[in-house]
């Protein structure tokens, strides 16, 4: 029995098919899902969902959202979701760099909406780069 995965972000529906398993980045570490797998609903970190179908593994880099369970169906809901084939690993570079230096220069700060919006840019840049580099040593 096949396994619905849908992954949504704000922009777009990014992927929705039957696959054989998905491995989600979760709180506390990777959580594989199975058909019929017990009803949950969890928060997704960033980092690397990879998903089965008839034997092919793919991998996306996915920022933070939620996921939830619900027999044969996953839903992912996320800020982001993307294909190594879609990252520009320069521009990540730079991007990543930037977060950095902007994260730096606000530690005297006392605005925590930049310093967590920092934050978050470090995580969905690292995620991606992880990916693609992953990828290109594959």
């Amino acid at each position: 029995m096949p396994l619905k995965l849908e992954i949504v972000t704000p922009e777009a529906r990014i992927f929705s098919d039957e696959v054989d398993t998905v491995v989600l980045p979760g709180f506390e570490g990777e959580m594989g899902v199975l058909p019929s797998h017990a009803p949950l609903v969890t928060t997704l970190q960033c980092g690397e969902l990879r998903y089965t179908k008839a034997g092919k593994v793919t991998e996306l880099a996915v920022g933070e959202g939620l996921v939830e369970v619900t027999g044969n169906t996953t839903r992912v809901l996320t800020d982001m979701a993307m294909h190594c084939d879609e990252i520009d690993e320069k521009s990540v570079e730079d991007a990543l760099a930037r977060a950095k230096q902007t994260l730096e220069s606000l530690k005297q700060s006392d605005n925590h909406e930049e310093v967590a919006a920092a934050m978050a840019m470090i995580q969905r840049t690292t995620a991606q780069l992880q990916i693609k580099r992953k990828r290109r040593s594959v």
